[in-house]
């Protein structure tokens, strides 16, 4: 394939209105692309503005990229860019109101999100099709006139801080910030982009920097319209889509820069040649080679990295991860190359290492060198060339739809990456020129002098102690030059027969015919075309995507699989060895665009298999006998086992919310191991055992398979029938299907289960929040759980993250599962899970408030946005497929639960929700069913502080006619109230005798106007430090005694006024009233009713 030519000013002209340029070249896009593009540039500032006409879109999407990261962060402001980021959204001039944005776009089945890059930060939305231009107005104004108010700055603070130590525990992003800190001091990249507390309010304020006029002049610095790219689709036409391109986004200011750019690389002779050593948090064992690398972007039409990676990456015969596996070394090898920024790149060897690999591990470099001295010997391959250009294209040219702020957030990404204008579509998708001369210069950077090496372990090789402490996560780890064997051992390479360059791939497909017909009306499910007692195959062929593609889900049910813990282990074991036998062999599928997996699970085990369908038979076959005839290999087994061991023990390090999730699911499950109970039996289990019982497994199986895609009926038929042949299992009993049940909770009862969090590290707690309602199969309280969830989502976060800043981590939505559904709320934080419960249940009350002042518009708005969601059409193959597969493998196979819930969601009214919520969810219902999951850290809960708006108190004074008293006259009354010098009522009272000279009638009138207006609000103890006191904080107040909180209506942004009750002050240091603590899981489960288990919704 030809280069492109690059564009030239004659390539654009300029409208007849004189307020934009269009690029008037087509746009090289994929065959299987049936939108329509056009590229603009806004004649006012430069804003180059992709637009996308989909005339089938149900959302639209709109995303902008701003050339700026965290590179460009000060260096005595670590993480503003990102910090940038949460604010940019906390209301504009035109919308003043902080949630407005977040509010539009949920009533309207919308979502927003953003994130900041190393040198870019990206924003965008989705929405329904309807609504998109109310949104982009929205949008626009985020980059023409933000807010970024002072009482905003604050919360969001936290909301940063409260991000990083999310991750704090993460190995990926402790040794990502290792390798930062490790760099070229005198470069950015070694900048800690995420930022905390520390880098944006301690340390700017010992310095006497201002972090919101910090913020401005960043803002004033960097986001300017000629280095932004927008992204625009929607089903409104081009010429539509240009107007409001034209109209909405005329006055995001151009200032004429640059896109930042930062000189040499990070790493350099300094930190070349080093090995690192770093303590995980968890029990793994990887060794990273880390290499300068060019920048690919300009090598777009060659892409050499592309090339090398393959080949390094490889997974075949001959290839270093088949060698490594046979010397027992490794287990896992990825390569790629990560860039950087403008001019800079990585290309980085990852490799997952055995027990015996970490002792080895100068051994392992030496192999990785072996195999990169051969590619030189050989010369670049052009067969090999062709086939990985070949196999991009065929990507491409039948490339799928995903969801539009994925494709849109893309898009404008790669706006930014310097390709011509006409190549904004494909970009690194298509390799355009075969460069011998391009390949071997970046093959040059990968030198024995030119690398580091990162080794990651509980334990060090070699006797190597952890000496020093990473600043921002407390990483351990210590930096040792090479050692004098690695160099040598370098210096002196020998080819190593066993490895080779890879042969030809015959799992390339050669037949793409779709038969494609004009279809009015795409079928809404599959057909069960074989049901005996043996098997049960559902199909459907294509009829909407007409691509050369199908996926095909087996599960094999076997009630021996999950009888037992040892069983569970055993077949967790089998599937594991069954993948790693099969790795050389499928990896060529792989790389084709074909790929497998099989898993256990509850029922047995599940195999699914996707992509081209030319292949996909012959795929299957291999796997099925494989599965039939496999030979343990004792040496795999131990390595595999190890590596399951690590697998169950590191879960303890997991998030503390993903306890939360994984206990809940304990408590509401019949049938549950542990993986404390998985890890007992694990030690025990040998090779023979393996080889001895997963022949059991296999004599009597039940199979229900799902064929879907570019497969005719009779060629699924005969893969299911080659399945069955293969195995030839013995059918399974009646009672041998019934499927698990749900524990279901006595009504009127709340439970807790409390235990503390596995890592000692972790500041964070969490919770999970859990109320049934019913079964899913129940038609009308689903779709009103659902409607639920739907009003609460946006309030939810706006209180719980937004307002009371608990912490980054907040969800709210239902759960679902066999016999039993519920509304559910997910919260990490850095507070005490008990204040945790009492400000969802407080966010719970507040909700019915929400609810009964809604208008009939706005409820009406919910159920639209909920309806529009349901009804959203699948965007590809595997989308669609995936659906089915669930409703399938649910065993309730209501392929129409979508018509039924939105038939049903027509008919309820306000009133009937309200009617839903006081009996099933209002915590204080007697029919209630409440269980929460409580994972405590094991650090000291951060205590409350509370915040006195003397900005609220001070303008409710102005409207009565009070206007003397100043806002600091107030915030003296309110700290000294604090203080125990007298209640804050008392001296207010003081002050008002005084000022107004009014009768005592007048006074409590106005005091009580008082009392309501003083919101406050709960802040962590991260924040200034006090002086015992109060501290003083914009135009809030910060006081430590809770006694003021009881003696206000209004506390953590929560008034009884908004929420329509009036409730009284709860104390947040106890349970809620009613629960009862689990202090015996299995005595609880024991003792609990069960669901039905599913049965069949529609007749076979």
């Amino acid at each position: 394939m030809p280069a492109i030519a690059t564009e030239s000013p004659s390539d654009w002209e300029l409208s007849s209105n004189g307020k934009y340029w269009t690029f008037m070249r087509p746009l090289e896009q994929s065959d299987n692309d049936d939108r329509h593009y056009r590229l603009i540039k806004l004649a006012s500032n430069d804003l180059q503005v992709l637009l996308i006409h989909d005339g089938d879109a149900d959302k639209s999407s709109a995303a902008l990229d701003v050339h700026v990261g965290h590179l460009s962060d000060p260096d005595d402001l670590q993480g503003l860019a990102h910090f940038c980021e949460h604010l940019l959204f906390m209301g504009t001039e035109k919308y003043p109101k902080e949630n407005d944005y977040n509010q539009y776009l949920s009533e309207h089945a919308g979502f927003s999100n953003a994130f900041t890059g190393v040198e870019n930060t990206n924003y965008y939305f989705e929405i329904g099709h309807e609504h998109l231009g109310g949104a982009l107005d929205r949008f626009a104004q985020f980059f023409i006139s933000p807010l970024f108010s002072a009482s905003c700055t604050e919360r969001e603070l936290k909301a940063v801080d409260s991000e990083h130590k999310k991750n704090q525990q993460q190995d990926s992003w402790r040794m990502f910030q290792l390798e930062k800190t490790l760099s070229n001091p005198n470069h950015p990249y070694c900048h800690f982009g995420t930022g905390n507390l520390d880098t944006l309010f301690e340390d700017p304020k010992k310095k006497g920097l201002d972090i919101r006029s910090e913020l401005l002049k960043f803002h004033e610095n960097y986001y300017s319209a000629n280095i932004m790219k927008l992204c625009i689709l929607g089903r409104e036409s081009l010429d539509q889509l240009t107007e409001w391109a034209v109209e909405k986004f005329n006055d995001v200011r151009n200032k004429g820069i640059e896109p930042p750019r930062f000189p040499g690389h990070p790493l350099t002779q300094n930190e070349l040649m080093k090995q690192i050593f770093i303590k995980p948090v968890k029990d793994v064992r990887s060794l990273e080679m880390t290499f300068p690398f060019p920048d690919q972007r300009p090598l777009y039409a060659v892409q050499p990295g592309r090339y090398i990676a393959h080949l390094i990456g490889h997974e075949g015969q001959g290839s270093i991860l088949s060698l490594l596996k046979r010397n027992g070394w490794a287990n896992y090898l990825q390569v790629g190359s990560i860039h950087g920024g403008i001019g800079f790149e990585f290309l980085r060897i990852s490799i997952d290492l055995t027990e015996e690999g970490l002792r080895c591990y100068e051994d392992v470099v030496v192999c990785v060198f072996q195999y990169i001295e051969l590619l030189r010997r050989a010369g670049v391959q052009e067969s090999i060339f062709n086939e990985v250009q070949s196999l991009a294209s065929l990507a491409f040219r039948f490339k799928e739809k995903y969801p539009p702020s994925q494709y849109t957030s893309r898009l404008a990404g790669m706006m930014q990456h310097g390709y011509p204008a006409s190549c904004i579509l494909s970009g690194p998708s298509l390799i355009r020129d075969f460069n011998v001369g391009i390949i071997n210069e970046n093959l040059d950077y990968l030198r024995p002098d030119n690398f580091r090496i990162m080794v990651a372990s509980q334990q060090a090789p070699n006797g190597v102690e952890f000496t020093m402490r990473e600043k921002w996560y407390g990483t351990e780890y210590s930096v040792l030059e090479f050692s004098d064997n690695l160099k040598q051992a370098l210096a002196n390479l020998m080819p190593n027969d066993n490895l080779h360059m890879p042969g030809k791939n015959d799992f390339i497909p050669t037949n793409f015919e779709t038969n494609k017909m004009e279809i009015k009306l795409p079928a809404k499910r599959p057909n069960l075309i074989v049901n005996t007692p043996k098997m049960r195959l559902w199909y459907k062929k294509d009829d909407t995507f007409w691509v050369p593609r199908a996926n095909v889900w087996i599960l094999f049910r076997s009630p021996l699989a999950y009888a037992t813990p040892n069983n569970c282990v055993k077949t967790r074991l089998f599937t594991d060895l069954l993948k790693d036998s099969l790795n050389e062999y499928a990896y060529d599928a792989e790389v084709a665009g074909l790929a497998y997996n099989i898993e256990n699970l509850l029922e047995g085990m599940v195999l699914a298999i996707g992509g081209y369908n030319d292949k996909l038979s012959v795929l299957l076959e291999k796997v099925i006998q494989k599965m039939k005839d496999l030979q343990v290999d004792h040496e795999r087994f131990k390595l595999l086992k190890d590596q399951l061991r690590r697998s169950y023990k590191n879960f303890s390090l997991e998030p503390p919310y993903q306890h939360a999730l994984y206990y809940l699911s304990y408590f509401t499950q019949d049938k549950m191991w542990t993986n404390a109970e998985k890890l007992k039996e694990l030690d025990d289990i040998t090779a023979e055992d393996i080889q001895a019982f997963y022949p059991t497994i296999l004599s009597h199986l039940h199979l229900e398979a799902l064929v879907h895609g570019n497969v005719l009926q009779k060629d699924a038929e005969s893969m299911l029938t080659l399945v069955e042949n293969i195995l030839q299992p013995r059918e399974l009993l009646p009672s041998q299907l019934i499927g698990h049940r749900s524990l279901i909770l006595p009504q009127g009862t709340k439970w807790v289960y409390q235990r503390q969090v596995e890592d000692p590290n972790n500041v964070n707690s969490g919770i999970e929040y859990l109320i049934q309602v019913g079964n899913v199969t129940q038609t009308a309280l689903r779709a009103r759980l659902s409607l639920l969830a739907q009003i609460a989502q946006e309030p939810c976060f706006d209180q719980l993250r937004t307002k009371e800043q608990l912490g980054y981590l907040v969800f709210s939505g239902v759960r679902k599962q066999a016999g039993c559904m519920g509304m559910r709320f997910i919260v990490q934080s850095e507070r005490d899970t008990v204040y945790l419960e009492n400000r969802i249940e407080e966010f719970l009350i507040k909700l019915r408030g929400i609810i009964v002042n809604m208008t009939e518009e706005e409820y009406r708005a919910q159920v639209q946005s909920l309806t529009f969601k349901k009804l959203e059409k699948d965007k590809n193959l595997g989308q669609e497929g995936g659906k089915y597969w669930t409703h399938i493998h649910s065993g309730y196979y209501e392929f129409d639960q979508v018509d039924n819930d939105v038939q049903e969601l027509k008919t309820i009214s306000k009133d009937s929700l309200l009617d839903f919520f006081d009996s099933y969810v209002d915590p204080r219902s007697p029919k209630i069913r409440k269980l929460s999951v409580h994972i405590q850290s094991q650090k000291t809960p951060l205590t409350a502080k509370y915040k006195v708006n003397i900005e609220s108190l001070h303008t409710c004074l102005v409207a009565q006619g009070v206007t003397r008293l100043s806002i600091d006259d107030l915030r003296s009354a309110v700290e000294k109230g604090d203080a125990g010098e007298s209640s804050i009522e008392q001296i207010l009272r003081g002050m008002l005798i005084d000022e107004s000279k009014g009768n005592e009638e007048e006074i409590e009138g106005l005091l009580s106007k008082l009392v309501a207006a003083m919101g406050m609000t709960e802040e962590h103890s991260t924040g200034a430090p006090d002086n015992g006191g109060g501290s003083v904080s914009g135009t809030f107040v910060t006081v430590d005694s809770k006694k003021t909180a009881r003696r206000l209506s209004k506390v953590d942004g929560d008034s009884s006024a908004e929420s329509g009750q009036q409730t009284p002050v709860r104390d947040h240091s106890t349970l809620p009233e009613g629960n009862v603590i689990i202090t015996d899981p299995v005595d609880f489960k024991s003792r609990m009713e069960l669901s039905p288990a599913a049965v069949p919704l529609i007749e076979f």
